[in-house]
Formats: C-alpha cells, structure tokens, sequence
C-alpha cells in the first residue's frame, strides 16, 4: 500500500463564485468537475438574470484545487476564499 505524502493530502477550501452575466447559463461547475480531480459541493446560491453567487466547498488535493480555482479565474469567475484547512 502506498504511503500518502503530505503532497496528495485532501483538503478542503470554501470559496465565493461571482459569475459575470455572461456566464450565468454556461455550465461552468459541470466542466470544472469534469476536467479537473476535485470534488465540489454547493452550500448555498442566489442566481439571478444579471448574477449568480455560490458559496462552494472544493476537495482535492491542494494542486488541484489551485487548478480549479486558477481556470475559474481565467474563464471570467470571480473566486474569494472564506475558509481554508484540512479535510474535516
């Protein structure tokens, strides 16, 4: 059995996503899971025609989730932390 290296640790980060208008139909979150090893899990969301906020929990590895969090960006996203550490 492999040993698990500080490196490959799961963690799990708590962040804000702000989509633009322009992204509010898109299905931003399905490709994240898709393309990327982390899993997601919505804790809560406002949407409306001109803006969706969705509070996120993201686990993965903290690569990963760096990742993640790095293509969200790029693709117009806006992504402000609010809570960080370990898997609980």
């Amino acid at each position: 059995m492999a040993t698990r290296t500080k490196k490959d640790e799961v963690v799990r980060q708590h962040v804000y996503l702000t989509f633009p208008e322009t992204l509010i139909n898109q299905p931003v979150l399905a490709l994240l899971a898709k393309q990327f090893d982390v899993v997601f899990n919505i804790r809560g969301s406002t949407v409306t025609a001109e803006l969706a906020l969705v509070a996120l929990e993201l686990d993965g590895t903290q690569a990963e989730v760096d990742r993640s969090i790095r293509w969200l960006k790029e693709k117009g996203v806006s992504v402000e932390p609010f809570q960080k550490g370990p898997l609980d």
